[in-house]
């Protein structure tokens, strides 16, 4: 069953509540199954990685967590948003 969200994989986007609230960046990766988001620069964890031909000591590299599509907006929408708010104010 594909799942259908209001962001596309690829597409701009600014996280809207949660602890990286404000920031924004394109999206990599869709996970259908917990309906998550892959935003790169957000949501930032380190991981460890053993010992291998291509790390010979290892290493500890940070990639892009995960972050739910209801705390995620479209950046075109977003700055349209911004944009009513400060002509009515």
């Amino acid at each position: 069953m594909a799942l259908k969200f209001h962001v596309k994989s690829g597409e701009e986007v600014v996280v809207i509540s949660g602890a990286h609230k404000g920031k924004s960046g394109k999206v990599l990766e869709l996970l259908g199954a917990k309906q998550r988001a892959r935003v790169e620069g957000v949501a930032l964890v380190k991981r460890h990685l053993k010992k291998s031909q291509e790390n010979p000591n290892g290493a500890i590299v940070e990639r892009e967590g995960s972050v739910h599509v209801s705390n995620l907006q479209s950046k075109s929408i977003y700055d349209a948003s911004k944009k009513r708010a400060a002509s009515k104010a």
